[in-house]
């Protein structure tokens, strides 16, 4: 574990970047700033390291820019309808910031925030943990919240995140982890990765990418990736969903018995031998494939439309106004916890 400064917010405050390393070199990088992971560097099957998560070089450009690379993104990932819900008899109005809709916790989100950092116990692995108080009436939000956000990194080459929080009033709540992952090193498009999602139905949506309540199996469609299937290979379907998102943003329903952790995901990268692993305890998980990406990145590097996808485990977009789906109501008394492994392997 180290630590080093990493530049200054525009009043001056100074933010610091905390390096994680494991026995056998694999690194993350992570700073109090959205508690953004910067980078996340892995071997390949030759053991050469490459940087798999996209982001920038300084921070003033995740400042400025709203794409969410690496950041914890809430009060309430993903969307809610027209910005508002009704808890207990009383409607709330929150910030509108993607068309019509609530997105990732409005225009100052959890991604926005400076988190309070310290280093963890190290008897798991190198860690590093970040605390954020979300007060009364932040973003629209009823209650204060204390949320807590660790990074683990383990010899396993495991990252394990896990998330804690408690409130004083009821209010919605769902964090993700928003990192954007190329597993080529970030040298070309993600279209020839090969993906496994562990799930046998999705949540179609509307045109504002809205859920629209329904549970639809993926079989017969472009979201089947229960078996092995390139990024690439159906993207460019003339199916409806596909075509309204112009590529993949949609939630999957993870399969699962019980509450604990399970498998949600698995991509290879063919070329590199990269594969990475996502386990998770949420219900859900947000494919995205950057479909609208188009950004100046690390290293000069243009970062385009399907330069890397997203697998955000969370819990469903707009579950507030569903009262079909599972409840994000956080309450006085109780804890939310949620935990997320990534791991990180090589196909021989």
């Amino acid at each position: 574990m180290s630590r080093m400064e990493y530049g200054k917010l525009p009043d001056g405050r100074s933010i610091d970047r905390f390096t994680l390393t494991n026995s056998n070199g694999l690194q993350v990088q992570a700073i109090p700033y959205g508690a953004i992971i910067t980078s996340i560097r892995v071997p390949d099957r030759n053991g050469k390291l490459d940087d798999v998560v996209l982001g920038y070089d300084t921070l003033a450009p995740y400042v400025r820019n709203p794409s969410y690379f690496g950041a914890i993104v809430g009060r309430y990932a993903n969307r809610i309808a027209r910005g508002r819900f009704t808890l207990d008899g009383k409607e709330y109005a929150l910030v509108t910031n993607n068309g019509p809709n609530h997105l990732h916790g409005g225009t100052k989100g959890f991604d926005k925030q400076v988190w309070d950092a310290k280093t963890g116990d190290a008897s798991r692995g190198a860690t590093v943990t970040f605390t954020y108080r979300s007060v009364d009436g932040e973003e629209g939000y009823p209650g204060t919240v204390n949320a807590t956000v660790s990074y683990i990194l383990t010899d396993k080459n495991e990252l394990i995140v896990e998330y804690r929080a408690t409130t004083d009033k009821a209010t919605p709540f769902n964090l993700s982890q928003h990192s954007y992952f190329n597993l080529t090193g970030a040298s070309r498009d993600v279209l020839d990765h090969e993906m496994t999602i562990f799930a046998d139905r999705y949540t179609p949506t509307d045109t504002t990418l809205i859920p629209t309540g329904e549970q639809e199996p993926v079989g017969g469609t472009p979201f089947d990736f229960r078996k092995a299937t390139t990024i690439g290979a159906r993207i460019n379907d003339s199916y409806p969903q596909l075509r309204q998102a112009s590529g993949y943003d949609h939630n999957y329903i993870i399969n699962r018995t019980g509450t604990g952790l399970v498998p949600a995901a698995r991509v290879v990268e063919p070329v590199s031998g990269r594969v990475m692993e996502v386990s998770t305890t949420e219900p859900g998980m947000q494919l995205y494939t950057a479909n609208t990406l188009n950004a100046a990145g690390k290293s000069g590097k243009t970062y385009s439309k399907y330069f890397a996808f997203c697998l955000e485990t969370q819990h469903y977009p707009d579950s507030p106004n569903k009262p079909g789906f599972p409840s994000t109501i956080l309450r006085p008394g109780t804890e939310f916890s949620s935990r997320t492994v990534y791991t990180f392997s090589v196909a021989r």
